[in-house]
C-alpha cells in the first residue's frame, strides 16, 4: 500500500510515517515545514531516508497533484494552528486545503480508498457540563467580564451555581474560535464530498497530544516543550487562570495507532470519532508531573493573566472508538517520560515563552485579571 501523509514532518504524522513504515507499506510526505512548528526549512533528521519527502504546501495545487498520485490512503495532518489571530491563514491551510485533497481526487479520477482527517477537540467548545439544579448543558465561552475578574469556572445561566464538567460525546459541536471553526469545516468537507464521490472518509478528533518531536521552536502551544523548556532554563512555569483548568493529554504513539486503527476498519468510515485517554488533568498536575520527570523542583507562577479562547475544562467522551475496539494505552506518566527522554536528547533548548508572551500580550490573545479582583471561583 502506498500512503500520503500530509504533515508527516510533524509530531503526529511522523509518528504514523514509523507505523506505517513497520508494516511495510510505502509512505510519501508532503510538509510545508512552515515557522513556528519547524525552526528550519528542510527535512527534520528524525524522518527515515526511505520516505518520498516533498517539501511544498497542501494549498499548491500542483505539488498536491504530485503527491496524490499513486496514492492509496491520505492521512491528512497538515494544519494551520495556534493562539494568534490569523485568521485567514487557519481558513486558507485547512478548509481549502482540504478541499483541494478532494477535488484533485476527483478531477483526476484517482483512486484512493480512504481519506483520514485529523480534526481536534477544540471544535467542541466549551463542551458539556452539568446544573446540579438544572441539568446537562453546552454552556457558551466564558463572557470577558467574568474572566477580567479572575472567575474562572462556567455558572448555570439560570441559576447561578457552577457547573460541573462531564465527559463530552461527539454529538454536539460549537466551534468557538476561528481556528475550531476552521477544523470543523475540514470534517463537513471531508465527511460530504467523501460521501458524494465515494471516497471514504474518517474524522478523528484529538484530545490535546504530546510526545517526541513536539516543536521546541512554537512557543503559543505545545504544553509539554513550553513548561520543559522553562523549567530547564531555571525559570518558574508560567501559569494562565488558577492552573485547575483540565485537559485529556493524549501520547502521540496512541493517536498514530488509532489513525491506523480506522485505517483498517471499513465500519470506521463516515465516522468521526473522539480519540483521547477519557481521563482529566489538571495543568498544574501536568507541571509537576513534568518536574518530576526531569529531577526539578518547580514552583509554578500564577500570574493572574488568561488566554482569550481558552476552554475551562474537557475531558473527551470515548465510548463511541472503544466501542469499535480501539482505546489509548499511554498513561499521563509515560506520555511525559516519553517526551522528556527526547528532550532531553536535544542539547540546551532556548526559551521561546517571554518572546510569545510579549507577542500574545501585544495582540490582546494573553489578558489580565483587573486589580483587586483575582478569585480562584
Amino acid at each position: 500500500m502506498r500512503a500520503l501523509v500530509t504533515g508527516g514532518a510533524g509530531l503526529i504524522g511522523s509518528h504514523v510515517v514509523e507505523r506505517l513504515l513497520e508494516r511495510g507499506d510505502d509512505v510519501r510526505v508532503i510538509d510545508s515545514l512552515s515557522p513556528p512548528c519547524h525552526a528550519e526549512p528542510r527535512a527534520p533528521a528524525w524522518l527515515p531516508r526511505d520516505v518520498e519527502f516533498m517539501h511544498a504546501d497542501v494549498t499548491d495545487r500542483d505539488a498536491l497533484a504530485r503527491a496524490l498520485a499513486g496514492v492509496d490512503v491520505v492521512f491528512h495532518f497538515a494544519a494551520a494552528q495556534g493562539l494568534l489571530p490569523e485568521f485567514s491563514r487557519f481558513w486558507h491551510v485547512n478548509a481549502a486545503g482540504t478541499a483541494l485533497i478532494y477535488e484533485t481526487i476527483v478531477q483526476q479520477r484517482l483512486s484512493v480508498r480512504k481519506v483520514i482527517i485529523s480534526s481536534s477537540q477544540a471544535v467542541y467548545g466549551e463542551g458539556r457540563y452539568a446544573c446540579p439544579e438544572h441539568g446537562e448543558v453546552y454552556p457558551e465561552a466564558r463572557p470577558l467580564q467574568r474572566l477580567e475578574a479572575g472567575l474562572w469556572e462556567h455558572a448555570c445561566l439560570r441559576c447561578g451555581a457552577q457547573l460541573q464538567p462531564l465527559a463530552t460525546p461527539e454529538d454536539v459541536v460549537r466551534p468557538a474560535t476561528m481556528y475550531a471553526q476552521s477544523k470543523y469545516s475540514q470534517e463537513t468537507i471531508g465527511l460530504h464530498l467523501g460521501e458524494t464521490y465515494q471516497v471514504p472518509t474518517v474524522c478523528l478528533r484529538y484530545a490535546i497530544t504530546q510526545g517526541p518531536r513536539q516543536s521546541l521552536s512554537n512557543a503559543y502551544s505545545g504544553v509539554c516543550s513550553i513548561f520543559a523548556t522553562r523549567i530547564a532554563a531555571g525559570g518558574p512555569p508560567i501559569i494562565y487562570e488558577d492552573g485547575r483548568q483540565t485537559r485529556d493529554y493524549l501520547s502521540a504513539s496512541d493517536v498514530a495507532d488509532a489513525n491506523l486503527f480506522v485505517m483498517d476498519r471499513p465500519e470506521a468510515d463516515s465516522g468521526v470519532f473522539n480519540v483521547g485517554t477519557g481521563k482529566a488533568i489538571t495543568v498544574l498536575e501536568l507541571v509537576a508531573e513534568i518536574g518530576r520527570q526531569l529531577g526539578r523542583a518547580v514552583e509554578p507562577q500564577v500570574v493572574g493573566q488568561f488566554r482569550l479562547g481558552d476552554i475551562r475544562h474537557f475531558r473527551p467522551d470515548v465510548s463511541r472508538l472503544a466501542a469499535l475496539g480501539w482505546r489509548a494505552r499511554d498513561t499521563l506518566d509515560v506520555t511525559v517520560r516519553r517526551y522528556i527522554e527526547w528532550f532531553s536528547g536535544q542539547g540546551e533548548v532556548p526559551d521561546r515563552f517571554a518572546e510569545a508572551e510579549r507577542s500574545m500580550q501585544r495582540l490582546g490573545v494573553v489578558r489580565s485579571v483587573r486589580a483587586g479582583e483575582r478569585s480562584v471561583a
